[in-house]
C-alpha cells in the first residue's frame, strides 16, 4: 500500500527532537559532501638531492680546473675561460631545475565538485573547478612509454592533469581519479 505522505519512525523522531542533526532519513552524512573521496598532491620528479647538487658541481668544477690548468700550461689558455661559462652555465641549469621542482599541483575529488589546483615555482596559482557527475578522464598511452596524457574533461573545457609526472605515477594517478569518479556517480 502507497502513502502519499511521509510519517517519520519514532526512532528517527527521538533523534530529531534530542537534536542531533547529524542524522538524516536517507541515513546520509551531511558533513560527507565536502570531504575529499580522493586527493593528491603531485610533484615534478627530481632525480638530484641538495647533496647531491653539491657533489656534480664539486666534481665538475674540480674536473674543469684539473683540465684548464692543464690547457693554460700548453698555451691554450682561451680554453679555461670557456671551461669557466661551461661550470656556470651547469650551474644555472641546476638552480632552474631545483626552482621549477617547487612547482606542484593539488587534486581533490569531493561528491560536489572537482578541484584542481596548479602552483608554479613562483607562487602563482591556477584553478579549475568541475562538476563530477559531467567529468571524465581521459587517457592518451603509447604502446611503448606508457600512459602519455592524462586529462579532465568537461563540456568544452581541457585540463592536462600530471602533467609533470613519469608515465607510471600518470598511471596510478589515472586508476585513483578513476576509482573516485566512479565513486562519486554511483553516490548519486
Amino acid at each position: 500500500m502507497l502513502s502519499s505522505s511521509w510519517e517519520p519512525s519514532a526512532r528517527y523522531i527521538g533523534r530529531m527532537a534530542s537534536g542531533n542533526l547529524s542524522v538524516h532519513p536517507d541515513g546520509l552524512d551531511p558533513d560527507s559532501i565536502d570531504r575529499p573521496v580522493f586527493r593528491a598532491t603531485i610533484r615534478p620528479h627530481q632525480s638530484l638531492s641538495r647533496t647531491g647538487f653539491r657533489v656534480v658541481m664539486t666534481g665538475c668544477c674540480l674536473v674543469s680546473l684539473v683540465i684548464s690548468v692543464w690547457c693554460w700550461r700548453m698555451g691554450f689558455w682561451p680554453i679555461a675561460g670557456f671551461f669557466g661559462l661551461d661550470m656556470l652555465a651547469v650551474y644555472a641549469a641546476l638552480k632552474v631545475s631545483f626552482r621549477r621542482g617547487r612547482s606542484f599541483e593539488e587534486v581533490a575529488i569531493t561528491q560536489i565538485e572537482i578541484l584542481l589546483a596548479r602552483v608554479s615555482h613562483r607562487g602563482e596559482r591556477q584553478e579549475w573547478r568541475f562538476n563530477p557527475l559531467w567529468t571524465k578522464l581521459t587517457q592518451v598511452e603509447d604502446e611503448e612509454y606508457g600512459l602519455q596524457r592524462l586529462t579532465l574533461v568537461s563540456r568544452r573545457e581541457q585540463v592536462v592533469v600530471a602533467r609533470d609526472a613519469c608515465p607510471d605515477e600518470r598511471a596510478r594517478i589515472a586508476r585513483g581519479l578513476t576509482r573516485a569518479l566512479t565513486q562519486v556517480k554511483k553516490g548519486f
